[in-house]
This record gives structure tokens, C-alpha cells and sequence, in this order.
């Protein structure tokens, strides 16, 4: 740590910890967060930065290097791989037996690895003694997957929540193993907790953004954590995440049928004829509704799914792109055979699928139940897809509703988070859809947003500058 002139803290170095980055992890939103900022950070700031994922054993890497980990009896023996990463740069994996697996996170049933304590541990133990041996000015851990890391380090720190349901609750005789010292902050009802720990030790903690930030405030959807939110006053902040602003890109993306911007939006259409395509449609004169998504709970599938058949009375189109939980794949699948005119549902990931959806919907569905941050809405508006979402977390703070507020609307925002909600959204937008000097209108200001990291970037760097105040003082 250097101090500067006017006697504040210069960020020189971070160590960033996550579980996912994509391409060398992508299970959800973490990874796309992760990467963005990671790449922000390096383009845009001076800091070194040393990037710390798990090792999951398929992630090839360009000038590799591989060393012992000294790390605690109880992980194994550790490896700590070292290269380059395509998009990422250079990364470092701990990797120890119990590490490597096909999936960070689940069996081929779906369920969570019964170890997924003693391996998330280990990496946090790795990440804890990668930062003692460098010794940055800031330690950067997000989400539980990296939180116990708290246990071994005093460098000045932050925690940032993604997701705050997902706490990495374990069996409390991991308190005489990792922290018999700080009990009563890994302690939580009975149990060891990661993500309490880390919001109590941790100098800033960020939620991923402003509304979110509120929103765990309340004991109703804090998870469990919102009075030790709230006494962190000050101390917790809201951040949006950003998007990648080169890979989201309709003007230069190599995976649609036509380039277009705000100024040639006519072009959009040839992008709407390939999904139809796609999908096995004839041309209509009704909107395609885009999704892409995890078919899980959170994300309100079921809501979607239950509204199916209200899409020939709208005259809309659903294209549904996801992966998830078997009982919604096998609802999806049946929906298609029985509305093959109005749904269309592909199980699984592609990219490339994935871009052709944002481009050749004409509106974005998400019926979150809970929505951190999110992504797609802004994806979508960034290649003029008007999104329908539901009032929460950060699509309140992206999105706003054209109806309330018709000079700066940018979608259309649900009352309720609801089926009732959903269809009365969706029945205002594909209204507005029809109208089309109010269409163009609402995907011009979406995509004359910046939703890329640059702002969000420079917001890390103050709560890094903070934390290392902090620890001085």
C-alpha cells in the first residue's frame, strides 16, 4: 500500500477470489460478474491483479506453471496451476482430490455435492494462504464459496454477495477446524455460516446493486442475515454489475444474422426472421418473447411456463433457452408438443443460440422471483429487446417502466411478482410493441445506456480504497 498526496490509500494490488469466471467456470450469473470485472480492472486500472479460482480439472491454460500449495492437513495435497486463460488472462487454480469434479457444485441429479463443505473450504484455506504470501493491498472475495478464507488473513478486505440464499451452511464441528478463534462470527444458529462470517469481518461488503442493497435489509428478504447487514451501516453498498460491452454488441456480433445499432434498426428484422427459423415458424404479425435463463425457483419459470397458453390470445411467441431443474425442463418439453405454434423451448446453453435470442426477440421476459443484479435485461436492451421483468432486486434499478414513466421508459416492469403480474405486463408491452413510433422509442434509450463495467469499475475502486482506510485506522 502507497499513500498519495492527499493522504488516501492507492489500490497496487488485489487478490480476486471466485468459484466461477467464465469461459474457465459459467454455471450462472457469478461468472459473467466475475469475468467482466476482472477484464474492467485490468484494461481500465493500474492494479495488479491476481485472479484465484478452483481448480475443477478441465480448465486448459496457455504457459502453465504448477507448484505445491502448502495448505491444512485436512484439504489433501494442493496444487496451485498458473497460465493464461482465453478472454480472463492469467488466473491461478488450487486444486487438490477433492476439488475436481464435472460440475463446481451438483451431481447429475441436481443435487449439491455432499463435500461441497470441504472443498469450498480448501479453496477458501488456498485463497487465504496465496493472499498471506503476497500480501496485497485488498482481498476480494464473492459469494460463500471464498468466505473462509476470513479465517486466516488480516489483510483489509472485501465481501461482495451475488446471491445472499446461497450461504454455505455447515456442521458447527468445522469451528475446531478452521476458526476456533473467531467462533462467535463463523457461529450462526447452531451452525457454521460463511457468508455471515464474511459480512461481519469483511471491512466493505457490496451487494450487486443499489436495490438489492435495500432489499436484504429487510427481515422478510435478508435470508436470515438482515440484522447483521444492517449493522453494517455505511459499510454495505450497492453496485451494479456490468456487461461485457464488446461481447453484447449488435453493431460488430459475428453470431446474428444482421448488424444493426440504434441508427439502422431496420436491420433488427433480419434477426427476427432467423429465430423464426429457428424455432420452425412461419412470419406472423404478433412479437417473439425471448428468454434465457436457469430453470430454477428464482428465476419465476413456473410463472412463465403457467402462462404459456395466454400466448395465442396475445398473439406472442415464446422462445425459452435454459437448463436446470428436470421437473421444469419436462414441463417445458410438454408445453412445446402442445403449443408448438406459440412455444419454443431448447434444453441446454449455447452462446451463440443465446445471442441470436437477445437479437431476434422483440421483448425479454424474466419473471424473477429474486433477481440480485441480472444481466439479461440489460443484454437485451443493449440489442433493442424491450424486457418484461418483475420489481426486483436490480431490475429496479435497470429498467424503467414506459407506462409510469413514458419519456424515460425502457421496458415494462410487473406490479406483482405473480402470474397475474407477469400477464398484465406482458399484455402492456406487446400493446406498446404494436405501436411502433413508441417501440423504437423505448429501444433507443435502452440502448443509448452504458451498461458496460466502466462506471461499476471505478465504484470497486473506492470500496477497495475504503477497505484499506479502514484497516489503517
Amino acid at each position: 500500500m502507497v499513500i498519495d498526496h492527499k493522504n488516501e490509500p492507492v489500490v497496487e494490488s488485489v487478490v480476486f477470489a471466485t468459484a466461477e469466471a467464465a469461459p474457465i467456470a459459467r454455471v450462472g450469473g457469478l461468472a459473467e460478474a466475475s469475468a467482466g470485472l476482472i477484464r474492467s480492472l485490468r484494461a481500465t486500472t493500474p492494479v495488479d491483479l491476481t485472479v484465484v479460482l478452483p481448480d475443477y480439472g478441465d480448465a486448459i491454460l496457455e504457459d502453465e506453471t504448477t507448484a505445491e500449495l502448502d495448505l491444512p492437513e485436512w484439504v489433501g495435497p494442493a496444487t496451485l496451476r498458473s497460465g493464461i486463460a482465453p478472454e480472463l488472462g492469467e488466473v491461478h487454480l488450487v486444486g487438490f482430490p477433492a476439488m475436481t469434479r464435472k460440475h463446481p457444485y451438483v451431481d447429475e441429479y441436481g443435487e449439491g455435492w455432499s463435500d461441497n463443505d470441504l472443498r469450498f473450504f480448501g479453496f477458501s484455506a488456498g485463497v487465504a494462504a496465496i493472499t498471506n504470501d503476497r500480501q496485497p493491498d485488498v482481498v476480494h472475495l464473492n459469494d460463500w464459496h471464498t468466505a473462509m478464507a476470513s479465517a486466516w488473513i488480516d489483510t483489509p478486505s472485501v465481501y461482495t454477495i451475488h446471491t445472499l440464499g446461497y450461504q454455505g451452511h455447515a456442521d458447527i464441528s468445522w469451528l475446531d477446524v478452521i476458526a476456533p478463534e473467531r467462533r462467535e462470527a463463523f457461529e450462526r444458529f447452531g451452525e457454521v455460516n460463511p457468508a455471515a462470517a464474511a459480512i461481519q469481518t469483511a471491512n466493505q461488503v457490496i451487494a450487486v446493486s443499489p436495490n438489492y442493497a435495500s432489499e436484504i435489509l429487510d427481515p422478510t428478504r435478508g435470508a436470515g442475515l438482515a440484522d447483521l447487514l444492517a449493522e453494517r451501516g455505511d459499510d454495505l453498498v450497492g453496485i451494479r454489475n456490468g456487461i461485457d460491452a464488446n461481447l453484447w454488441n449488435p453493431l460488430t456480433d459475428p453470431n446474428i444474422a444482421a448488424r444493426y445499432g440504434r441508427t439502422n434498426l431496420g436491420n433488427k428484422e433480419e434477426t427476427q426472421a432467423q429465430l423464426r427459423a429457428l424455432a420452425g415458424w412461419e412470419p406472423n404479425d404478433g412479437p417473439i418473447i425471448g428468454m434465457v435463463t436457469r430453470l430454477v425457483e428464482q428465476k419465476g419459470i413456473d410463472i412463465m411456463l403457467g402462462l404459456v397458453p395466454y400466448l395465442e390470445h396475445m398473439g406472442a411467441r415464446l422462445v425459452m433457452l435454459g437448463s436446470g431443474a428436470e421437473l421444469l425442463s419436462m414441463w417445458a418439453r410438454q408445453l412445446e408438443v402442445e403449443y408448438p405454434d406459440q412455444f419454443a423451448f431448447i434444453d441446454g446453453y449455447d452462446l451463440k443460440l443465446a445471442h441470436q435470442i437477445f437479437a431476434g426477440a422483440d421483448l425479454f421476459c424474466m419473471p424473477s422471483r429474486f433477481e440480485p443484479c441480472g444481466l439479461a435485461q440489460m443484454q437485451a436492451m443493449r440489442y433493442g429487446t424491450i424486457p418484461v421483468v418483475t420489481p426486483v432486486g436490480g431490475l429496479v434499478d435497470t429498467v424503467i417502466d414506459a407506462d409510469h414513466d413514458q419519456k424515460n421508459g425502457t421496458g415494462f416492469v410487473a406490479l406483482t411478482v405473480d402470474a397475474i403480474g407477469m400477464l398484465d405486463a406482458l399484455h402492456r408491452a406487446v400493446g406498446a410493441w404494436r405501436v411502433r413510433r413508441r417501440r423504437v422509442g423505448i429501444q433507443k434509450r435502452g440502448m443509448a445506456i452504458d451498461w458496460s463495467w466502466d462506471g461499476p469499475t471505478q465504484q470497486h475502486l473506492s470500496v477497495y480504497q475504503r477497505a484499506m482506510s479502514q484497516a489503517r485506522s
